[in-house]
Parts: C-alpha cells; sequence; structure tokens
C-alpha cells in the first residue's frame, strides 16, 4: 500500500452551546466513509501518517472528542455515549449515509456506542487494542469503579504513568513510553479526569447487547488475556497483531491502515 499525499480539510461542528467538535475531513466526498476515533488523552493527529496509508479514494474523518485534542466543551457529561454523539454530529455535518468507525482504546468503546446509536448507518465497528481489557470489562462494581477513580483523583500523573505503562509490552523503547505519558498527563481538565470516570462506568455486555454491527478487535498479542477471547470470542472478532504497543497505530501506521483497509462496511 503506497503513501498517498493528502489534502486535509480542517472542519468543526456545534453542538448546542457547549460543545465544539473539530475534525479532518480527506479524500472524496459522499459515499461511505472511515471514522476514526482516537484513545483518551490523546487526539485525531494520531491518525495522520494511517490516514496517509489509506488508498486515495478512503473517505476519511477524523474526530476531536470534547476536551480532547482542538474540540472544546464546557458540558459535564463526558460519558462514552456523549463521546457518541460527538462522532454522530460530525457525521450528520458530513451527510455520511454508511460508514466503518474505528476507535483506538477508549475510542473503541466511543465506536461501540455510535454504532448502537447509528444503527442504519455503521456498518462495521473496529476497535484497535480496545475492549479486550478485563481490569475494565465487563461492567465493575461500584467498589471497583470507585477505587479507580480514586487512584486518577489522589495521583493523576502516578495512574496516568501506569496506564502507560500497562499498554506496554516488554521492550517498548522508554523514550516512546515517556511521550505517551507527556501527551496523555497533558489531557485538559476537568474534561479528561470525567472521560475517565465515564470509561469505568461503562457496561460493555450491555453496549454489545444493543449493537448489531459485527466488531473486529485488532488487539496486540502480548496485552490479550486468553480469558478475554474466551469471554467474547463469540461477539467480538479478535485478531492478534505485533505491531508494537497499546499505541500502535502511532508506531506501525502503513501496517494500521492496512488493516483497516481491509474491512468490509
Amino acid at each position: 500500500m503506497t503513501t498517498v499525499s493528502r489534502t486535509r480539510s480542517n472542519r468543526e461542528v456545534r453542538r448546542a452551546d457547549h460543545t465544539t467538535i473539530r475534525y479532518s475531513a480527506s479524500g472524496p466526498a459522499g459515499g461511505p466513509a472511515l471514522v476514526l476515533v482516537h484513545g483518551w488523552g490523546c487526539s485525531r493527529g494520531d491518525f495522520d501518517a494511517v490516514t496517509d496509508h489509506l488508498p486515495g479514494d478512503h473517505r476519511v474523518l477524523a474526530v476531536d472528542l470534547a476536551e480532547h485534542g482542538d474540540s472544546r466543551s464546557t458540558r459535564d457529561v463526558f460519558t462514552m455515549a456523549e463521546f457518541a454523539r460527538d462522532v454522530a454530529a460530525v457525521l450528520e455535518a458530513e451527510a455520511v449515509e454508511s460508514a466503518v468507525v474505528a476507535g483506538h482504546s477508549l475510542g473503541g468503546a466511543v465506536a461501540v456506542e455510535v454504532g448502537r446509536l447509528l444503527p442504519d448507518t455503521i456498518t462495521h465497528i473496529v476497535a484497535l487494542d480496545a475492549l479486550h481489557y478485563l481490569s475494565l470489562f465487563p461492567a465493575l462494581s461500584e467498589g471497583e469503579a470507585a477505587a479507580l477513580e480514586r487512584l486518577f483523583r489522589d495521583d493523576f500523573a502516578g495512574a496516568v504513568r501506569g496506564l502507560v505503562e500497562g499498554g506496554s509490552p516488554e521492550g517498548t523503547d522508554p523514550a516512546l513510553k515517556d511521550a505517551y505519558f507527556e501527551k496523555m498527563v497533558a489531557v485538559r481538565q476537568p474534561g479528561g479526569l470525567r472521560a475517565i470516570e465515564g470509561l469505568v462506568r461503562w457496561d460493555m455486555d450491555a453496549a454489545l447487547n444493543g449493537t448489531r454491527q459485527p466488531v473486529t478487535v485488532f488487539a496486540i498479542r502480548d496485552l490479550v488475556a486468553r480469558e478475554a477471547i474466551d469471554r467474547y470470542g463469540d461477539r467480538l472478532d479478535i485478531v492478534l497483531v505485533d505491531l508494537g504497543s497499546h499505541h500502535f497505530p502511532v508506531e506501525s501506521p502503513k501496517e494500521t491502515a492496512k488493516l483497516l483497509a481491509g474491512v468490509r462496511g
């Protein structure tokens, strides 16, 4: 797959008075779209190199979720369902009638909710190293959720460092881990903390029960527990890949583009 010189158009859509969502559009207008949703503490820029490796005839929309990247919001709600409404606002603004939605990390949960919200528009859901972490899914008990939230409230930097380390297989370049940490720990507040709380409180099993599209998970082999495959293998098509760390779309954009290009709507 050859690299394409893409022209990105930076656009925005307003959701009422509380939220402005900014996104990038590239490729031919009209027709099916590939919608890219970044992970927590990240931004749509993580997909720039991926997009450049996609075939030129792909219509691509890369979205900054509220209080991430260039998007801004004064709202109080940062649930996965509310993030899905951010994405839905972009699809409405772009008059998208058919799309594959792909999300990295927290973006994978958002992608599921987008599919749930727009069953007649979304044809396939893709999770990039998401949905298989048994420390979050299935739904946590009230005590477990409160304990995780307390970790982030009491020592935010330490909790973010733990996220980075947990998503880094043995041998990951320390400089890469430091770069991910510095980016994620700088997430805008209070939205960043509330987004973590929204993810901790998300009930993936209930969401999947309300979602009819096929769901493909591209997961880093060393980060997947056998128990996750056993539990979710009948609902998620879990494909193991060896492309780096949890942030593999950044580290292996060409290979990630190939995976995405192979997904059928």
